[in-house]
Order: C-alpha cells, then structure tokens, then sequence
C-alpha cells in the first residue's frame, strides 16, 4: 500500500489501522458517555439488564465492561409506566400472548414505552430493520413505534444527529 511517497509493509497497515480503531472507539464511547452525562443518549434499566445478563466477561465482551463502567451515565433515572408497556404489549404484539412469545419479545415494550412517555423528545434507537409482515413475538421495534407514532432511528441516523466524529472533544 502506498502512504505518502513510502511503501507499507502489511504488518504495518494492520498496526496503523488497529491503531486508529482503536481510537475512534475510544473517542466514540467518550461521545456517548459525554451525550449520556447530558441527558441526549440514555439507556432504560430493562435493556441495560438484558445486556448486564448477556456476557459476564470484560475480556471475551468489552461493551459489556464499558457498560457496566458506565451505567449511572447511561442508564435512564425514572421507572417506567406500566400502563404503557401493557398498551405496547396488547395493542401492537397481541392481546393473548404466551409466556413463550413474551420470553422472546424481551425488554423490547419497555423501551418503546419509555419513548411513548415523552414521545417530543425521545426516540428509539435500534439495530432493527423493518419487517412490516411480521406478526406477534415476532414483530420488529420499527415496525411496533411507527404504528404507535414513536420516532425510530437506526444507530448511524443516531450517530449523524447527535454530530459524533473522530475528532470530538469534550466540552470543558
């Protein structure tokens, strides 16, 4: 590979790479605990349970650790309406859900009903892509908070908005 007027060796441009992966993802989670601290990107209790009772090892699962390192800037200070994860439940999964189907839906109505709490300024934030035939357990977030009114985003759409770069640096 070329590099200004020189040759890299390939141990070299994976070195240089690794490096700056590294980087970015290191000023990536400053952005997002810098967005947490002020109240742009919060993460309810539920999800941040589903993800704590995924992997148990720092080393194997890194998000995991930065998680955990991270919760009282992440995670959402206020409980959620039951009223309205039962009206996410019944009114967009189904009415006659069996403990099999709940098991497989997650923790999903609670973060949609978070966002249906103040539905002006909030908004999902997933990895799910629509699948508007999908029914029951079986349907996808955007799909369930388009049909409740509940602004949706994917992660990129996330990240343009709230103006992440490489070259972010924390207010002082």
């Amino acid at each position: 590979r070329l590099f200004r007027g020189g040759y890299l060796t390939e141990a070299k441009w994976r070195h240089l790479t690794a490096q700056f992966q590294v980087e970015w993802l290191k000023t990536r989670e400053a952005q997002r605990v810098h967005h947490g601290n002020h109240g742009t990107i919060k993460m309810p209790l539920e999800t941040f349970e589903e993800v704590k009772d995924g992997s148990k090892d720092d080393a194997q699962d890194p998000p995991f650790g930065w998680i955990q390192s991270n919760k009282g800037a992440l995670v959402l200070d206020e409980e959620v309406d039951p009223d309205l994860v039962q009206q996410v439940l019944v009114n967009r999964y189904a009415m006659d859900l069996t403990d099999e189907e709940l098991e497989q839906i997650g923790r999903d109505p609670f973060l949609i009903a978070y966002v249906l709490a103040s539905p002006a300024d909030r908004c999902v934030v997933t990895t799910e892509v629509s699948s508007p035939k999908k029914q029951r357990q079986n349907r996808r977030i955007p799909d369930v908070s388009a049909t409740l009114g509940v602004t949706c985003c994917n992660t990129f759409e996330m990240l343009s908005e709230l103006n992440f770069s490489t070259s972010w640096k924390a207010e002082k």
